[in-house]
């Protein structure tokens, strides 16, 4: 059994959740088990590597992948589309936002136009939309 992240390291990211559901304007998943599980992957990577890198991806190298951001909670989706893959902020019905995403995005095709209830919260990183398109193609991790 892999093993478990401290204390320390996981009140840091419930902490961390709680607050930046509020500030973007949306909830944890309603699913049993995914808000804990999310949280503890993140822990876990906290303590590994120092940040709270995105544990719902697969990434060649971790250490490398930390140095970029992309992936750090709240990853570059997230605050650029509102989007998280992880499924750990997600609207009051449990879906992810999908209404600011590129139309060929995954999210968009798995899940459907998804409309923003809060528009007015989240997306500090709106601006970035273009850049983050770019990268995802250069460096598809």
């Amino acid at each position: 059994m892999p093993e478990m992240p401290s204390e320390q390291s996981i009140r840091k990211m419930r902490v961390f959740v709680e607050k930046y559901c509020e500030k973007s304007g949306t909830t944890v998943s309603p699913v049993e088990g995914v808000t804990e599980q999310v949280i503890l992957g993140l822990a876990k990577n906290v303590d590994e590597l120092g940040r709270p890198l995105c544990p719902c991806r697969f990434y060649p190298d971790k250490k490398e992948e930390v140095t970029h951001r992309t992936w750090i909670c709240a990853c570059d989706d997230m605050q650029i589309y509102k989007y998280c893959h992880c499924l750990l902020f997600v609207n009051k019905d449990g879906l992810p936002i999908t209404e600011y995403l590129p139309e060929n995005h995954e999210g968009r095709k798995i899940y459907g136009l998804v409309k923003d209830e809060i528009p007015e919260k989240g997306r500090a990183l709106r601006d970035k939309g273009q850049e983050r398109e770019e990268e995802r193609i250069s460096r598809p991790s």
